[in-house]
């Protein structure tokens, strides 16, 4: 055989060589930050829910737990923490914070698992009248809609929501019809809300 012959194979391998891809690999990932959270995180947390907590490379500070009836959840090396009221980056930051105390730069998301704090109730003379889960805020019209919208019965001008003010009940007539074609101006929900449709006697 020829020297070429052998030669010719050599110079077609060490061509390849040379096209391939150098590029370098990938950095690996970043650790998540403090303000990661849930899509659904935009409300404040309340007794009930549920959030899951993760401490980069810290698996035993990493876990799930649901908020207490005092709005606390029981932490390690922190004790009680005060979630209620706060949102899930607070609540990050919050835990954050105390862990700071005991290790270096602990980097620690939270992420709402479950809502059950955040919920309105609709009730009267709606197709599908029920307990709805809310995050963030919610227009009278939305929360009608999740209730299937009114019946034919419905007296839709004098729908009332009750709300809980400093303690107190209070009774708001909130007329949805005119809020629907634009004579009024939308109606917000809060979290804890009661919105009853009447009949109409009509």
């Amino acid at each position: 055989m020829r020297p070429s012959r052998l030669i010719l194979p050599v110079l077609l391998s060490l061509l390849a060589a040379c096209h391939a891809d150098t590029r370098p690999p990938p950095p690996p990932p970043t650790p998540a930050s403090s303000t990661e959270a849930a899509a659904t995180s935009g409300g404040s947390l309340g007794p009930g829910d549920v959030v899951e907590v993760r401490v980069f490379q810290e698996p035993e500070h990493s876990g799930t737990w649901r908020v207490s009836p005092e709005g606390t959840i029981d932490y390690p090396l922190c004790g009680k923490v005060e979630l209620s009221g706060r949102t899930a980056s607070a609540a990050a930051d919050a835990l954050r914070d105390c862990l700071a105390r005991y290790l270096r730069r602990p980097q620690v998301s939270v992420l709402v698992r479950e809502y059950n704090s955040q919920k309105i109730f609709v009730f009267g003379e709606v197709q599908k009248p029920g307990t709805f889960p809310v995050t963030g805020e919610v227009s009278i019209i939305q929360a009608i809609t999740l209730a299937g919208g009114f019946t034919k019965l419905a007296a839709k001008n004098n729908t009332l929501v009750t709300r809980v003010v400093n303690g107190q009940e209070r009774k708001i007539r909130v007329p949805v019809e005119d809020i629907g074609v634009g004579r009024e101006r939308n109606f917000l929900l809060q979290a804890g809300d009661i919105v009853f449709v009447p009949e109409s006697f009509f």
